[in-house]
C-alpha cells in the first residue's frame, strides 16, 4: 500500500505533514506513506525544506494519493507540464485532497458535478472552476474526498485508514494524536465527519474500475 502526499513548492507543513503522521500509525510491512514532490526538494510557504521521498510520476501508481494545498497552488494550476505529469485513477485509487488541493482537483476534472471542501481562502478559486463548495470540513463521494482546513486533514487521514484498514484502526489512530483529556470527544467528532461517506460492503466492489483522468488545460 503506497500512499502519496503531492506536496508542491509553498507546501502548508500542517497539510502534508499531519496527514503523513496519522497515516503513519498504521504499522504494517507493506504500509508505505510519501511525501510526493516534483523536485527532489521542496521548501514550505515558512521556509521549511523536505526532501522528496517519491517522485510526481509515481503517484500515478499509488494505491492513495492526497493532495496537498500551500502558497502556490495557482501557479501549479497554471503549469501546464506541471499539470501533465499528474495522472490519477479514480476509480482504482483513493483520491483526497487537502484545502487548496481541491482546486488541482478541479482544474484536473475530477470533480465534475460534486461538491468540495476547501479553505476559506481557496473557496472563490474552486468555485470559478465550476465546483460548488460546502460549508463543512469534510466531504467524500466514491473514491474522492476534500477536506477544509488545516486541522481538517485528521478527517481525512482518518477516512483513508477506515476505507482501507476498518474503523477501529482509523479510530486507533486518530486517537494517539487526540489531544490529553479530549480524547475520545475528539475521536467521536471525526468519526461524526468521516462516517456519513464510508461506502457499504456492497458498493466497494463498484467503485474501483480501471479509468484514468489526466490534465486538459482546458478543463475549467
Amino acid at each position: 500500500m503506497h500512499i502519496a502526499i503531492l506536496t508542491f513548492q509553498g507546501f502548508n507543513e500542517l497539510d502534508s505533514l499531519i496527514a503523513l503522521g496519522i497515516l503513519n500509525r498504521i504499522k504494517k510491512p507493506d504500509w508505505r506513506v510519501t511525501i510526493c514532490c516534483p523536485e527532489p526538494e521542496v521548501t514550505s510557504m515558512n521556509g521549511v525544506t523536505v526532501h522528496a521521498q517519491s517522485m510526481l510520476e509515481d503517484a500515478t501508481s499509488a494505491d492513495i494519493v492526497i493532495v496537498g494545498s500551500g502558497a502556490q497552488t495557482r501557479q501549479i494550476i497554471s503549469n501546464p507540464e506541471l499539470m501533465g505529469r499528474l495522472s490519477l485513477h479514480p476509480k482504482r485509487q483513493l483520491i483526497a485532497a487537502q484545502c487548496s488541493g481541491a482546486l488541482i482537483l478541479a482544474k484536473l476534472g475530477l470533480l465534475g458535478a460534486v461538491p468540495a471542501c476547501t479553505d476559506l481562502t481557496t473557496k472563490p478559486w474552486v468555485q470559478e472552476a465550476g465546483v460548488a463548495v460546502l460549508d463543512q470540513p469534510f466531504f467524500a463521494h466514491g473514491n474522492i474526498a476534500t477536506a477544509g482546513g488545516c486541522l481538517a486533514s485528521s478527517y481525512l487521514a482518518g477516512w483513508l485508514i477506515a476505507r482501507t484498514e476498518g474503523l477501529e484502526a482509523a479510530s486507533a489512530a486518530l486517537h494517539y494524536v487526540a489531544p490529553v483529556g479530549e480524547k475520545e470527544a475528539f475521536v467521536a467528532n471525526a468519526l461524526k465527519n468521516i462516517e456519513p461517506y464510508l461506502p457499504t460492503a456492497t458498493t466497494l466492489d463498484k467503485l474501483f474500475q480501471p479509468t484514468a483522468f489526466c490534465y486538459a488545460p482546458s478543463v475549467g
